[in-house]
């Protein structure tokens, strides 16, 4: 699920704490009963650092370590994003990592490497407080140590995705200029909607571009 930002949070990030305060003000936004439960979010960087997206991958999952990088990374490799934070929370006030963090993170870091998408930093975070990989010199281990290779169905799985998603981006962008052609030619928004099945905000974008 993609998270709403404000104008504000779409940052180009510095440090831990420009994330971390990012990722506070969106876990205090939830309600008591939902911070009570685990979530596990991605944050995807441009090269120049910058917010492009954020997204809750997974909501009071226990078992974390199995999650598919495929839908781990699809956002990223989507919006083109070149680095990427990952953030989870402690609902229990602590941020004292379990052996489950840092294999994740090992995982993860290995998959994202395949991609060409860096995973520069992952945040246990709580309401008040938060511990970041990197600044505790744990993203260095994770890039040399061994405990996770990838295995060729998981490379072969990332790979399908990237394929996937580069022919919906190319699916998409035809649907775009079909729907510019048709309304040059003055068929309503409407019906345009109903053949190119384009969403209103990707009209209004289009309508924006042409100045219409």
């Amino acid at each position: 699920m993609n998270v709403r930002l404000t104008k504000d949070q779409k940052i180009k990030i510095a440090n831990s704490e420009d994330v971390y305060n990012i990722m506070q003000q969106v876990l205090l936004r939830e309600n008591r009963i939902s911070r009570k439960q685990e979530h596990f979010w991605i944050i995807g960087l441009d090269n120049k650092s910058r917010i492009l997206f954020i997204e809750l991958l997974a909501l009071g999952q226990q078992n974390r370590v199995n999650m598919n990088p495929s839908d781990t990374f699809r956002m990223a490799i989507y919006k083109l994003a070149t680095q990427a934070i990952l953030v989870h929370n402690h609902p229990s006030g602590g941020t004292d990592l379990s052996k489950e963090d840092k294999d994740l993170t090992d995982y993860l870091y290995k998959a994202g490497r395949f991609l060409k998408i860096e995973v520069i930093d992952h945040l246990v975070i709580t309401e008040t407080d938060y511990f970041s990989f990197e600044d505790n010199g744990l993203m260095d281990a994770i890039k040399n140590s061994g405990v996770w290779e990838l295995i060729d169905t998981t490379k072969t799985d990332l790979t399908q995705m990237k394929m996937e998603i580069a022919a919906q981006k190319a699916a998409k962008e035809n649907s775009k200029e079909i729907a510019k052609k048709m309304l040059a030619k003055g068929t309503s928004v409407e019906l345009i909607r109903e053949y190119t099945g384009l969403t209103i905000r990707e009209m209004n974008k289009i309508l924006k571009e042409i100045g219409e």
